[in-house]
């Protein structure tokens, strides 16, 4: 299910690309869950750094951040729980939890078994709970291999590790297949039409 990579982003350092395009997905996380507080809050990739959790950690109740290894200062931080296990192993440990905000960034391209993680990550999903999704799409496809293999100004693993791109017409059959309803999910383009993001709210009971 996981990807061949055996450490997170940014594990040895981010380019000036890679910072502007995690602010960015930062930006689209704080409008999605806008007033959102108190929030239990799982990240699967989050990154050696955990950039995305410390944005939203003084909206969050607790933060659970999944990935092969970490900064060290993130585990003197009181809010966080860090597993250090690749996505599968760890969704198996977390089976049984619930959380109000998940997020899955720049992640499910590397997956394998995409469908499978989104269906764990429904189950795992509070109700009224919510999944954040970004992905590259068909048409950043191109740019991001010449930044990467070309000018280097992005990590040639990244792009040597996907497995997929995405348009709204892939990423929307997964979420439905996934058990989200069509009324729950929202997707729109950004990153200049780099990315797509999805924001999936988990609303029914079934």
């Amino acid at each position: 299910m996981n990807s061949a990579r055996a450490t997170s982003f940014g594990t040895r350092g981010v380019t000036w690309v890679d910072r502007f395009g995690t602010w960015l997905s930062r930006r689209a996380i704080l409008a999605a869950i806008k007033k959102r507080r108190n929030l239990r809050v799982l990240e699967l990739g989050c990154g050696f750094h955990a950039r995305n959790l410390l944005c939203i950690e003084d909206r969050a109740q607790s933060l659970t951040g999944v990935d092969f290894n970490f900064a060290p200062t993130l585990a003197e931080r009181p809010k966080f729980e860090i597993i250090a296990l690749p996505i599968d192993a760890a969704l198996n440990q977390l089976a049984d939890r619930e959380f109000d905000l998940i997020m899955v960034i720049s992640v499910l391209e590397h997956l394998v078994e995409p469908l499978r993680v989104l269906h764990e990550c429904r189950a795992m999903c509070a109700r009224d709970g919510v999944l954040l999704i970004n992905v590259p799409t068909w048409s950043g496809k191109a740019f991001l291999e010449f930044a990467a293999f070309k000018l280097g100004v992005s990590p040639a693993e990244e792009m040597d590790d996907h497995k997929m791109y995405y348009g709204k017409r892939d990423l929307w059959p997964l979420l439905v297949k996934a058990g989200f309803r069509p009324s729950e999910i929202k997707l729109h383009y950004h990153k200049f039409g780099l990315n797509l993001f999805a924001v999936a709210n988990r609303t029914a009971d079934v």
